[in-house]
């Protein structure tokens, strides 16, 4: 019968088997291999027998990642350092994390107000410019439009854009391809549909925030104000709205952009001169398209009706 001396030995030999073959796995894996060599001027065997733990805690990570288990920084992938003569591990962003930091940088530098879920896609290169699509004024408003994103710098003003033209034919995406253009240049812009938000302004009032949101959109770096003139405005929401966001960019030369079922002649007699209640103010009209005018070229869009899938 055996000792529990000589148990204790052969379990010890053991597990001093396993952490040698271990350490052979460690040691022979590539990318380990090719540290080693590499900074083998730097490293003594003393130093790499210290490191024998960051060196199998970079493997065993490894592992993990390419078998798609949980790792200790997900998202993150394991690099092999040197510091004061230590060998070490830090974690690097992966690719894919990367990838998807500047896609949510980028979704943060355009923000969407009762718009759309497409936008967030728009762009230059899916815009309706091919030969069963394109039409004069179409392709006018897409040069503009380049124009406008190639030429563009921050605190620089330039007027933005007021397309008008039928329903469908592709104003919004214009003005979503733009934002989603100029955040790739690290430039902010905020849309908005405009009918929408003179709606949620009127419901503001009861939590007594309105200001709080006028500021965020009359104070925007880019504002797109979408579907101008598709309702009936207030007097209130044409004069201390629309008229107060209008007069700041004015003033601070802020970009602006809109887009309109009406030419901007339609939008001041047809529109903005009689309010929800019928009463007739050409004078207010005419200080607001003043403004508009100011801030945004009138470029039409004319073409067939897109969400009918022509």
């Amino acid at each position: 019968m055996e000792s529990i001396s000589q148990q204790l030995q052969k379990i010890m030999a053991g597990r001093r088997e396993e952490t040698q073959r271990l350490r052979q796995e460690v040691l022979s894996d590539p990318e380990i291999s090719h540290f080693l060599q590499y900074h083998q001027a730097e490293l003594t065997p003393e130093i790499i027998d210290r490191g024998m733990s960051k060196l199998y805690e970079f493997y065993h990570e490894k592992q993990l990642a390419a078998n798609n288990q949980t790792t200790v920084a997900p998202g993150y992938s394991p690099q092999l350092t040197i510091s004061n003569r230590q060998i070490d591990v830090t974690y690097v962003p992966t690719a894919k994390l990367q990838a998807r930091q500047a896609a949510e940088a980028l979704r943060k530098r355009v923000t969407l107000v009762n718009m759309p879920k497409f936008i967030r896609q728009a762009d230059f290169d899916h815009f309706y410019t091919d030969e069963a699509h394109q039409t004069a004024s179409r392709q006018q408003a897409f040069n503009e439009a380049l124009r406008f994103v190639s030429s563009y710098h921050p605190g620089q003003f330039r007027k933005g854009l007021y397309l008008y033209g039928s329903f469908g034919v592709g104003k919004t995406y214009l003005l979503g391809a733009i934002a989603n253009s100029l955040a790739e240049q690290g430039i902010s812009s905020t849309m908005l549909h405009f009918p929408s938000f003179a709606v949620s302004m009127k419901a503001a009032i009861r939590d007594n925030s309105t200001a709080e949101r006028l500021d965020a959109v009359k104070e925007a770096p880019i504002l797109m104000i979408d579907d101008i003139g598709a309702d009936a405005m207030s007097a209130w929401i044409r004069d201390d709205i629309l008229a107060v966001i209008l007069e700041y960019r004015m003033q601070q030369e802020l970009p602006t952009f809109f887009s309109s079922n009406f030419s901007m002649d339609q939008l001041e007699a047809e529109h903005l001169a009689i309010d929800n209640q019928g009463n007739e103010e050409p004078l207010k009209a005419k200080r607001i398209m003043e403004r508009i005018r100011f801030l945004s070229t009138e470029t039409a869009m004319m073409g067939d009706n897109l969400r009918n899938g022509n």
